[in-house]
């Protein structure tokens, strides 16, 4: 299937309600970061922009070679990952692949301050971590190669705004295999001018309810 739509779209688009042109040096991260996380708790057309975010998942997702794909629980706002990627299970076991595809969610090592990927299906048991977000109980370990991450906020060069613990960069940069990795957020959280810092790993893609905003094509 031909997607390549989508980034002519986003192109058009993605300043519709993103943010431009607000000069970092006036507003730091920390309050940067703030003002998003409101925004997009109160966004007044959420169910209509998860409804196509998930479409362009799922139209993204069509031909990726992966196995095993990575994704998170979502808080604060954020978009739900999991529907799109259970219909992506699915329909792997509609076409009778020979390895079953799986879903892993991520785990906090409190020591190493790094995230491992764990199974995760429809019903699976839970319990909450230390930061009282969901993780799956006692499921096995799984390595994604495809991890799907969430954003606060992103701009140009396929950087990512996130809650500044640095939980996804310092897991980034000792996994082998590096996975393919990709944003999701809503176009409200477009920041036109977000500086990178030196620690700062660029995602492969990034994808909201526009379309593919990273790479643009």
């Amino acid at each position: 299937m031909d997607y390549r739509w989508l980034d002519r779209w986003t192109v058009d688009r993605v300043f519709v309600d993103g943010h431009r042109g607000a000069p970092n040096d006036a507003m730091d991260k920390k309050s940067l970061r703030q003002s998003l996380l409101e925004q997009r708790l109160n966004l007044p057309d959420r169910q209509l922009r998860c409804d196509m975010l998930q479409q362009v998942m799922r139209i993204w997702l069509v031909g990726r070679p992966d196995v095993v794909i990575g994704a998170y629980w979502p808080i604060k706002g954020e978009f739900d990952p999991l529907p799109a990627l259970h219909r992506w299970k699915e329909d792997g076991e509609l076409l009778d692949e020979p390895q079953p595809r799986r879903i892993g969610l991520p785990v906090i090592d409190k020591v190493s301050k790094t995230l491992t990927f764990h199974a995760w299906y429809p019903g699976c048991p839970m319990q909450e971590d230390a930061y009282n977000i969901p993780k799956p109980k006692d499921t096995e370990v799984v390595v994604p190669t495809l991890l799907f991450v969430p954003c606060v906020g992103y701009g140009p060069g396929g950087y990512r705004l996130g809650y500044g613990g640095g939980f996804y960069d310092r897991t980034l940069a000792q996994l082998i295999p590096k996975p393919h990795t990709v944003g999701l957020g809503f176009t409200q959280g477009f920041v036109a001018d977000l500086e990178p810092e030196d620690h700062d790993i660029p995602l492969e893609a990034i994808l909201n309810d526009n379309g593919v905003v990273w790479p643009v094509g």
